[in-house]
């Protein structure tokens, strides 16, 4: 008798575990969006290595601008049409607060990155923006598929390795595959997050 009333009521706390942890389970991003800044991030590649861009730091810096520029115009385009127009989003502000979550360290990313290129270390940006975007993945592990987490771990192993052996800021496939594959995986997580 006594192990049923456990019982029951084991049931009922995975019960409300699971509702906590759907309500939290934010599904602003666009699995398609984050696919296509992947794709961003190797014409970016493949455009310097095309247009055979001088051996200029400024020139291949304003390629990975750019690169980042559209990446986030699409993401975050797909993010306000999310909270515009999703019956779920339902114009509450507060639904957005996961998205905050990555501000922090993408602002650090952002104050590193102009110190690297202060200190001329072009070579150390490809791996520390690998690592900061990894970073940005594990701040969503409450509010993100667990897979996404993975993806972030991912980013940080490719930065550490960057870090650690890649010594040639002017070789663009480093970055192109890491993020083309790293955003892939990551759409179809949130591809799969939102057909559940």
């Amino acid at each position: 008798m006594i192990a049923n009333h456990i019982h029951d009521a084991l049931a009922q706390v995975r019960k409300m575990q699971e509702l906590v942890l759907a309500k939290r389970n934010f599904r602003g991003y666009s699995g398609t969006a984050r696919a296509a800044g992947g794709i961003i991030a190797l014409c970016g590649a493949a455009s310097i290595q095309l247009m055979q861009i001088q051996k200029a730091p400024e020139a291949h810096l304003a390629v990975w601008g750019t690169v980042l520029a559209l990446a986030l115009a699409v993401n975050y385009g797909a993010l306000f049409w999310w909270f515009l127009h999703d019956k779920e989003a339902d114009r509450d502000l507060h639904k957005l607060l996961p998205a905050v979550d990555a501000l922090p360290a993408l602002a650090v990313g952002a104050i590193l990155t102009f110190a690297l290129i202060g200190h001329h270390h072009y070579d150390m940006l490809f791996g520390m923006w690998m690592v900061i975007y990894g970073l940005v993945h594990v701040s969503y592990r409450l509010s993100l598929p667990g897979e996404n987490y993975i993806v972030g771990l991912f980013y940080i192993l490719c930065g550490t390795i960057c870090l650690f052996t890649f010594k040639d800021f002017y070789n663009p496939w480093p970055m192109g595959v890491v993020f083309f594959a790293g955003e892939m995986a990551g759409g179809y997580v949130f591809n799969k997050n939102r057909e559940k």
